[in-house]
This record gives C-alpha cells, structure tokens and sequence, in this order.
C-alpha cells in the first residue's frame, strides 16, 4: 500500500515556508511496518524572485529593442567593377557575360542586346517604410554578333522622380450604394 502526506508550514515573520512530502510504503512483510521517504521544499526568497522578475523584464526589453533595430537588405546582382572593366576591353560574348555573372536581371524588351544587372541595398527600421541607401543599374550593350560594346554604370543619385498622373477614367454605369445594390439583386438567383 502506497500513502502520501503532504504537511505545509508557513512562517510570515521569517518570510519563510516549507512543505513536507512524505510517502509511505508498505512492505508487507511485517503487518505494521512502514519505510518512510520524505523530502522538504523551501519556497524560494523573495531576493530571488526579485532577480528572476529583473532578468524577465530584461529579456522582454531587450526584445522590443531587437524589433526597433535596423535591417540592411542587398537584392539584385552587382558585378565588380573592375571585372567589368576587363570583359569590355576584351570585348565579350554574351556566353562569357552570362558564365561570369550569371543571367541579367532584365533584357530589353524589343532588342535583346541590351542587358540590365540591377542591384540595391535598402535599409529598414521596424515597420516604417524602407529607405533605398544604395541602388546600381549595369547597363550592358552588345552588337548584333552577340559581343559586349559599351558598358554604362547608373547609380541612385543619376534616377529621376517621376510624378503619377491621379486622374480617373470614367466608366459606364451606374454608381449604386450598398442598400441598392442588396434589394436589386433580391430575386435575381438561379432557382435551378
């Protein structure tokens, strides 16, 4: 037979407590004779739970903090230039561009011997919007035999704001509200 007792002591002038778990087995080879097992457990100090509330609110600051800090994000490929300044003396193929620095990121639309490697680093802080620290536009042009002519570096600063035009077009039809829209459409389902 297995019985456990559970004894709690409390002291409020020493800020101390204690609970006592004993459990008791039955050997059963003597009637009434009982091993006892018990093991005490102190509540912890309140310094101790000051210290463990302190490092707590650390760890949730320092958290928020992480979230505050600012991330650098480098999207596109940007080609070395040195290394463009050798494939244009050489005058490359487009094969050789392509092994070296991989496909472009855009081709011309109407002419396929102009190759754009487009690159930016943007830096972001928390949730505003991010802000463009770095942007590089390689414009590569090649003849009709497929070899690099010209190669044309286009930075951030050398970009052009461009302002969108906020006109409408106006469409055909009627301009209905919520509640006209819902009683026209009573009776209008397929009863199929």
């Amino acid at each position: 037979m297995l019985l456990y007792t559970v004894n709690y002591s409390d002291d409020v002038y020493t800020n101390e407590a204690q609970i006592t778990i004993c459990h008791f087995i039955d050997t059963g080879l003597i009637k009434h004779s009982m091993m006892f097992d018990c093991k005490t457990l102190q509540r912890p100090t309140r310094t101790f739970t000051r210290h463990l509330m302190m490092l707590g609110t650390v760890v949730i600051v320092a958290a928020l903090l992480n979230g505050c800090l600012s991330r650098i994000a480098t999207r596109g490929n940007l080609p070395d230039p040195d290394l463009l300044a050798t494939m244009e003396e050489k005058n490359a193929t487009q094969n050789e561009v392509t092994q070296i620095l991989g496909s472009p990121s855009t081709v011309a639309m109407f002419e396929n011997e102009t190759w754009f490697y487009i690159s930016e680093r943007t830096e972001t802080v928390a949730f505003f919007e991010p802000e463009v620290l770095e942007r590089k536009v390689v414009v590569m042009e090649f003849n009709i035999a497929g070899q690099l002519q010209k190669v044309r570096i286009i930075e951030l600063q050398d970009g052009q704001d461009i302002t969108l035009v906020e006109r409408t077009t106006p469409t055909l039809g009627n301009e209905s509200g919520i509640l006209e829209q819902f009683i026209g459409n009573l009776g209008r389902f397929n009863k199929n």
